[in-house]
């Protein structure tokens, strides 16, 4: 049987808050927040953690996809002032803001939709897992 070699030389890696792609700081995570703000419908339909966690995710992704088919499909309007970005330019357009608008209401229908976020599952440990931990700490405080 083979076996298998040593990894030698790898590179430092980031820490993990290094490593997130920060999406909630560029437009498309400031986009999806502020339809979610304007839209109470939406706050209704994701109303877990779990379920905020998957619409951001999927609203993300899709509204990233489909800024990115209107860019294509689309001429940019010429920037309004120096520091506009093609984004904002696009979503000068209504169409293409109500395009952007019902992208993120069919996600959060989707999440909404889907039984395997329903709220009642739990987010975090079960109640084994509470009392594992705390076996483990009564035995490691003292």
């Amino acid at each position: 049987m083979a076996r298998r070699g040593r990894i030698r030389h790898t590179p430092a890696v980031s820490a993990p808050e290094d490593v997130w792609i920060p999406l909630v700081d560029e437009p498309i995570g400031t986009i999806v927040n502020r339809i979610q703000e304007e839209d109470p419908a939406i706050a209704a339909l994701v109303d877990s953690p779990r379920r905020i966690l998957a619409f951001r995710t999927f609203a993300y992704l899709r509204v990233g996809l489909l800024l990115g088919e209107l860019l294509v499909d689309n001429e940019v309007p010429q920037p309004e002032d120096a520091v506009e970005t093609w984004i904002e330019g696009l979503l000068r357009d209504p169409k293409h803001r109500d395009a952007v608008h019902a992208e993120v209401r069919a996600v959060a229908e989707e999440i909404a939709a889907d039984p395997a976020l329903d709220a009642g599952e739990s987010v975090g440990p079960d109640a084994a897992a509470r009392e594992r931990f705390r076996e483990f700490a009564r035995k490691h405080a003292g």
